[in-house]
This record gives C-alpha cells, sequence and structure tokens, in this order.
C-alpha cells in the first residue's frame, strides 16, 4: 500500500514537472551591450569598407561575425549624434545641432532621459569611457547625472592625447571628478574599459559606452603605432596609426569580454560620429561625397556595423537605411526596458531589419544639418538637401538662401548629378514630407542660456534619482 501511494506521488510530480517545463524556464539573460564609437572615422577608413590604407584587424573580425551598415546615418558633427544616439531623437527634438564648445552655458536638455538611464531602470550597469561631449558647465549636465553609474574620460573633443589638455584646461575625469593621470588616451580608456568589465558583477547586464577620441585631431600617437604605414605621410599617417591603437584597443576590450564569458551574450556596435574630415588629405570617405560638417552623404553616413552570435547572421551586409536614433528604441526593447516616456521618439526599432532582412521601418529619415534652415531628407533611394552649400565668412547656422539639391543614391551614391531641376514633382513631395519633419522643431539649444537646475538642500536626493552605487 505505501509502496503504491509512494509511486503514484512519483508519476504525478513528475508529469507535473513536465507540464510545468516551458512556463518555469529561466528567461534569457539580458544582452550586454557595447558600443564602439569613433570620433572622425572615414568611411572608407577600416578593413571592412576595403581600405587599403589602413589596417583594423580587430575591427574587421567583429564585422565579419555580424552584420555591415552601409546606409547607417549620423549627424554632421560629434555632439548632435552623441545627443541622437542617446535619446533617439532627432537635432531637431533636442536642440543639439551644433556642438557643445567647452563652458558653454547649454548642453542636452535636462528633460532627454537618456539612454544609460532607461537600461539602468532596467537593472544593468551603466559606463561610459571616453568623450561626453553634450554639457558640463552644471553639476546636472555631466554623465553621472545623466544615467551613467561609472564615468571616465573627457567632457570635450580635441584634447592633447599625453596631456589631457584642451586650450589650457586638464579634461580628464572619473566619476565626474577630476583626475590627474599619465598616459596615453586610447590606451588609458581601453585599460579602464578592461577593467569595468572584469569588475562586473556576474548575471548583471553592462552597457558599456565607449566614445574614443580617436581619430580626432590634434593627430598625436606614440611612434611604435606609424612603423605599419610608412607607405603614408603627414596627418593622414599619423590618422591611421591612431586608429591602429583604437583597434589594438577594441581588440583588448573584446578579450576582455570573452575572458569574462559574456562575448557570446553581447551585443557589439561600431560607428563613427561623422565623417571623415578633410578627405584625400586626412581621412577616405570614398565613394561619397565631401566630409563632417557637411550634410552630404560624406558627412553624415559612417561605417557601422552590429555583431551579435547567435542572433545577428555573421557575415551580412545591410543596405537598409537606418540613423543612431533608431539605437535607442532597439536596445531597450532588447534590454526588456520600458520605452514609457514623456518626449516621443524619433527612433524605430530595426531589430527585424539586423535580424531577419526586414526592411527599414523608415519611410523618410531627416539627416539633420546644423540648423533648422539646413536639412537633408531622405525617402528611399531619394536624397533631398536645403542649403547645403556653405559661403565663405558665413556660419552654416545662418545660411537660409533657398538652395535644393536632389540626387538618386542608387544610381549616384557621390552626388554628383543634381536632378532638382529636372524632378520638379519629386523635389515638391520630398518638400512637403521635409516640411512634416520641420513643423515642431526647436531652435539650436546654444541660442539661448540653458534653463537653471532646481536648487536642492546639500546632500539631497534628486527626486527619483537611484542613489549612487560605490565604485567596482
Amino acid at each position: 500500500m505505501k509502496h503504491d501511494i509512494l509511486l503514484a506521488l512519483i508519476i504525478a510530480c513528475t508529469t507535473t514537472a513536465f507540464a510545468a517545463g516551458p512556463t518555469t524556464q529561466a528567461k534569457p539573460a539580458k544582452p550586454n551591450i557595447v558600443y564602439f564609437l569613433v570620433d572622425d572615422l572615414g568611411y572608407a577608413d577600416v578593413g571592412f569598407r576595403g581600405s587599403k590604407d589602413v589596417r583594423t584587424p580587430n575591427i574587421d573580425r567583429l564585422a565579419r561575425e555580424g552584420a555591415v551598415l552601409t546606409s547607417f546615418y549620423v549627424q554632421p558633427v560629434c555632439s548632435p549624434t552623441r545627443a541622437a544616439l542617446l535619446t533617439g531623437r532627432y537635432a531637431t527634438h533636442t536642440g543639439v545641432y551644433t556642438i557643445v564648445r567647452p563652458g558653454a552655458p547649454w548642453g542636452l536638455p535636462l528633460a532627454e532621459r537618456t539612454l544609460p538611464q532607461a537600461l539602468r531602470e532596467a537593472g544593468y550597469t551603466t559606463a561610459i569611457c571616453g568623450k561626453w561631449h553634450l554639457g558640463e558647465f552644471q553639476p546636472e549636465y555631466m554623465p553621472t547625472r545623466r544615467g551613467f553609474d561609472h564615468q571616465y574620460g573627457h567632457m570635450f573633443g580635441a584634447l592633447d592625447y599625453f596631456t589631457q589638455i584642451r586650450d589650457g584646461k586638464h579634461d580628464w575625469y572619473r566619476d565626474d571628478q577630476p583626475l590627474q593621470e599619465e598616459g596615453y588616451t586610447t590606451q588609458l580608456l581601453a585599460k579602464e574599459a578592461c577593467r569595468l568589465i572584469r569588475a562586473q558583477p556576474a548575471g548583471k547586464p553592462l552597457f558599456l559606452y565607449v566614445p574614443f577620441n580617436g581619430v580626432h585631431s590634434p593627430y598625436q600617437v606614440p611612434e611604435k603605432y606609424k612603423e605599419a604605414f610608412g607607405h603614408l605621410s603627414g596627418n593622414r599617417q599619423t590618422m591611421a596609426a591612431m586608429l591602429a591603437a583604437v583597434d589594438e584597443a577594441i581588440g583588448q576590450i573584446t578579450a576582455a569580454l570573452e575572458e569574462k564569458g559574456l562575448r557570446e551574450n553581447t551585443l557589439i556596435l561600431f560607428s563613427s560620429d561623422n565623417g571623415g574630415p578633410a578627405p584625400g588629405k586626412v581621412s577616405s570617405n570614398t565613394p561619397l561625397r565631401a566630409g563632417k560638417g557637411t550634410i552630404y552623404e560624406g558627412g553624415v553616413r559612417a561605417c557601422a556595423f552590429a555583431t551579435w552570435p547567435g542572433h545577428i547572421p555573421a557575415g551580412t551586409t545591410i543596405h537598409e537605411p537606418m540613423h543612431a536614433v533608431d539605437w535607442y528604441p532597439t536596445l531597450l526593447r532588447q534590454a526588456g526596458a520600458s520605452l514609457a516616456q514623456p518626449l516621443p521618439l524619433d527612433g524605430l526599432d530595426i531589430w527585424p531589419t539586423l535580424t531577419q532582412g526586414a526592411r527599414s521601418p523608415h519611410d523618410a529619415i531627416l539627416l539633420a544639418g546644423t540648423a533648422p534652415a539646413r536639412m537633408a531628407l531622405r525617402m528611399g533611394d531619394w536624397k533631398l538637401l536645403l542649403n547645403p552649400q556653405v559661403a565663405a565668412g558665413v556660419a552654416a547656422r545662418d545660411q537660409a538662401v533657398g538652395n535644393v539639391e536632389l540626387y538618386n543614391l542608387a544610381e549616384d551614391i557621390g552626388e554628383s548629378k543634381n536632378l532638382a531641376a529636372a524632378q520638379p514633382e519629386k523635389v515638391k513631395a520630398m518638400q512637403a514630407r521635409l516640411a512634416v519633419f520641420l513643423k515642431d522643431a526647436v531652435p539650436p539649444g546654444d541660442n539661448d542660456p540653458a534653463p537653471k537646475p532646481v536648487a536642492r538642500k546639500a546632500g539631497a536626493q534628486k527626486k527619483g534619482a537611484k542613489a549612487k552605487k560605490p565604485k567596482q
């Protein structure tokens, strides 16, 4: 009798376990996210984009393991791309059309919810190692107040790579506090990123944002990196050597992920923040027209890739247009983070495009320029440019001369044949679509002083803010 009862219990428990199996399995771990942003990198200055001058073996290996994005758009200059990436919103909505200069009384508006804020709410450790460039004139605008648990690096660009001096002021920080440290900045950033990876608690996802100051000017690099580029000269040689140092750093960071056992569950993203400057002399944006600071393809189309083993098919190339604003909603969905927020998003979820070969979710992409009067729009293969030419001696943001250019990128990726006069109906249709994008455009943030933060008593924590955690 007892034997029969025991057997019945075992059968019942086993049956229940099998029945409950599908609903009791642990949820897949949230992916770690690593974003490598290379400053002023030319579209054709990496091996995976066909470069013969510059060698980037670590970057190229990652690109081969995932999907190369041939039509990935950013902003014409540094700060606006960073704002778009971290908010999912165009410059027309953040007001960050141009570069935030040292000491400037403005920055990324405090009302903006940032990617690290949203990921931290979803349980991520969030860290930035590199260039912030979105405001520091008041503490509220600095990285650890905008969602990063850890900050290391510099607030601005164009700092000396060896002394960390910019315009006579030291620009190197840890957790937003000034830090005196010796070393070449690219190597220092890699060392810190590796430290954070090794210290990351098991089971807790990591968002690591690595916006290198390489390969932005000033053109400086330890001499040993130049040895492989004797076939080049001048600033082009130095830039190539600087990129070799960045490539080495990316290899070290990737190795740290592998050593920690995190690589298989890490989504790695890579892009430039704008096109390369001085095409032909310093950088190469071939076959694109022009470069940094312009709204031609050479200024706003970046070399880019995305890789995640087992999720993004390896060895693929995606030609569908997408924009830096798209990473915000895409990453939040992959991280299981909330997309609910007061400010509407411009970015769209591109995950089906990356993983299933779906078409771009955009019917049009705004390629915002340096002011509301200087814009470009891509619809399908067509691109409309408003006031792309900059007259000598006139600030780009002040020009509104009514110049219109139209190109078919499928037939003319180099934007050499202006079809505006021959295609008046296409121009009209695209101008109407552009007007929809611009109907609620905000003025540039550097036009007016930024709002004063609400005063708080010493030691008081901002309402809703997360208490700062001990350093790792």
